[in-house]
């Protein structure tokens, strides 16, 4: 059977030869390099302890160095499992989830046409690099010096002019007997609409020779010389041997670069991938007039496992990165990723080049962001979250995301990532004995040491803001041994200041799991701080009588009693901020409404501190933590004393 033309290049792209040769061997940590894609295992073709077997992701290739054995991904196959050549490849096509072709008589008619058009564009090469060096190329020669590329650079890349009339290329082609099917085949020229001889597809444009992994120009890229011209870039079609979303511009040198510890970028345009090989960043390359295609990020997989994509510092290029994110999650496998270079706005890696040298695109290649953190930017990056509702559209955008991700291990660290992310933009960090001691990716870092339960009582109960600091610390037992009930009140629980430092703690991490794993809260709690702030706070006096606390799982009881408390706290803290504000208009000017207005506001402030005493003055607390109206109390022991009294009497 047959193969059709590319066939097995497609299956080589989607298939690592480390992936095929690493479930029968196990690799030397020591000796590889994963990121080089240089690996190193005991041959699996004869016994040996010494890892002299040899893969080059890279190049495909594997040779041992004491029995000599080689070949590629097929050849591997067909040794280790013993099968012919072509079952070795329906065996990696089944594993790539690439179909076997149907049977083609014609394959090799059709590889033979391919080599005809290879051999048809590697003329329209030469001819196009002699046009540059003509007096009709002055004007192109004089663009590409102000780009800065001298002669051996023109060389180099092989960069030609296409001159300003219809048939120039088609005459020459002609005049050397190529057929005119193998012209208009290659892409070279059109059919006149008119009847007339076919047209040069390129006219008065700079070229640049698109070539594939192997080395054959496949296409022609060309920059219009005219400014007028409707489109400044313009690809060959689409032809037998050029399929844009497939193919990549400086695929085989970058390819080699990267083999050598070069990172991968991934460029717009042709003058920036130039631009940056130029300048030393070899493993450049750029997809062709389009977007990055799943295919081509298949590719960009196989040269690396992460690679850079630098795009312009406009809202084109950001529209860009955000298409490329969309491509890329469903796709995402473990070690293979994207980061993100951004340009300063309104540049590319060509203006940067010219504008600052080589050191400024490394220092923006070096704070390139992971995929996710441009994600992020994007659902967040000039939008205001001041309301529940926008809030959860933000949550609802995110998880539409991470949904995805097929790979659930990669799914859960996005997850987490995501979670850290929105922790600290609806979590400012807060300035004073109640900061926030949470800090990126999850490390916390332990308050310091506090008095034990009994002083740290006595010192709640004497502060400044005592009721406010009594009512908070009522508040987290509630919540932490009726975690259910915490999503309904989590924006008032974000709000709350918890100037103690280890009710700050307690809160951060009750917020941070009691919705996503109440079950295991107090699990979460203990590891994260020990055990001492969860005993500390359950040893509080006041916090024991709690009802809900006493006994848990009364939903219906703890969402009261966190209504109530929160809504104490939010007027006791309303209140201070009105004196505060009253005092400082009174030291400016002395008004009899301010006066009263301060006088109000203060016996306001008393009346909400003094509530939780004079609880205590007209409430008895029954044993199973119920509040007893004393008056009431009062009352049913006169009438009991009364029944008692007649029973005697009689």
């Amino acid at each position: 059977m047959s193969l059709p033309p590319g066939f097995l290049d497609e299956l080589r792209t989607r298939l690592s030869l480390s992936q095929v040769v690493g479930r029968k061997v196990m690799w030397d940590n020591r000796k590889s390099n994963p990121g080089k894609g240089d690996m190193w295992a005991p041959c699996p073709f004869h016994h040996e302890k010494t890892a002299s077997f040899h893969v080059d992701d890279q190049k495909g290739f594997y040779y041992c160095f004491g029995c000599h054995a080689k070949g590629d991904a097929i050849s591997f196959v067909k040794e280790t499992e013993n099968v012919s050549f072509m079952e070795a490849v329906e065996i990696l096509a089944r594993e790539a989830g690439l179909p076997m072709p149907a049977r083609d008589p014609k394959a090799q008619e059709k590889q033979d046409h391919r080599a005809q058009l290879a051999d048809v564009m590697e003329q329209a090469v030469q001819f196009f690099r002699l046009q540059l060096k003509t007096g009709a190329g002055a004007e192109a020669r004089a663009y590409l010096d102000r780009r800065g590329l001298d002669a051996q650079a023109l060389d180099r890349w092989e960069i030609g002019f296409a001159p300003d009339g219809w048939q120039a290329l088609w005459d020459h082609l002609r005049g050397k007997n190529v057929a005119e099917d193998l012209i208009l085949g290659a892409g070279l020229a059109k059919p006149s609409n008119k009847g007339k001889k076919p047209y040069d597809t390129f006219r008065n444009r700079i070229m640049f020779p698109i070539r594939d992994p192997r080395g054959r120009c496949i296409a022609f890229g060309g920059r219009a010389m005219d400014p007028n011209d409707n489109a400044k870039y313009l690809n060959s079609p689409e032809t037998a041997l050029f399929d844009k979303g497939r193919s990549l511009y400086n695929h085989g040198p970058a390819r080699q670069a990267a083999g050598k510890g070069q990172p991968l970028i991934v460029a717009e345009g042709y003058m920036d991938v130039i631009a940056l090989s130029e300048a030393g960043f070899g493993a450049a390359v750029a997809p062709l007039g389009t977007a990055i295609t799943e295919h081509q990020l298949h590719m960009l997989w196989r040269i690396s496992d992460e690679p850079i994509i630098a795009l312009d510092g406009d809202t084109a290029g950001l529209r860009a990165a955000m298409r490329a994110i969309d491509l890329a999650l469903p796709l995402l496998v473990a070690g293979k990723s994207l980061r993100f270079a951004l340009m300063p706005e309104g540049k590319d890696p060509d203006d940067l080049l010219r504008a600052e040298g080589p050191a400024a695109v490394q220092a923006v290649l070096d704070a390139a962001i992971p995929m996710v953190r441009l994600l992020w930017r994007r659902e967040t990056e000039g939008k205001v979250f001041d309301s529940p509702e926008r809030k959860a559209a933000l949550d609802k955008a995110l998880r539409e995301k991470i949904q995805l991700i097929r790979d659930p291990s990669i799914r859960s660290h996005y997850g987490q990532e995501i979670k850290d992310l929105r922790w600290q933009l609806f979590r400012p960090q807060r300035q004073g004995a109640g900061a926030r001691n949470w800090q990126p990716k999850g490390k916390w870092q332990p308050p310091k040491p506090l008095a034990t339960p009994d002083a740290r009582a006595s010192f709640l109960a004497s502060s400044e803001n005592a009721d406010i600091r009594l009512r908070e610390a009522a508040i987290l037992a509630t919540a932490i041994l009726n975690p259910q009930v915490v999503i309904q009140f989590e924006t008032q629980l974000e709000e709350m200041e918890c100037l103690d430092p280890e009710l700050a703690a307690l809160r951060d991490v009750v917020l941070r799991h009691a919705i996503d794993d109440p079950d295991n809260l107090k699990e979460h709690i203990v590891r994260t701080l020990g055990a001492a702030p969860l005993e500390n706070l359950m040893r509080l006096r006041h916090v024991a009588v709690i009802p809900c606390v006493r006994k848990p799982g009364d939903v219906e009881k703890a969402q009261m009693t966190l209504a109530e408390e929160l809504a104490k706290i939010k007027a006791l803290r309303g209140l201070d901020a009105e004196i505060a504000e009253a005092e400082e208009e009174l030291s400016d000017v002395t008004d009899e409404a301010l006066t009263f207005r301060l006088a109000q506001a203060a016996e306001e402030r008393n009346r909400a501190s003094r509530s939780q005493n004079e609880d205590r003055a007209i409430f008895d607390i029954a044993e199973n933590g119920a509040r007893i109206n004393r008056d009431e109390k009062d009352a049913f022991q006169a009438i009991m004393s009364g029944i008692k009294f007649e029973r005697k009497r009689r």
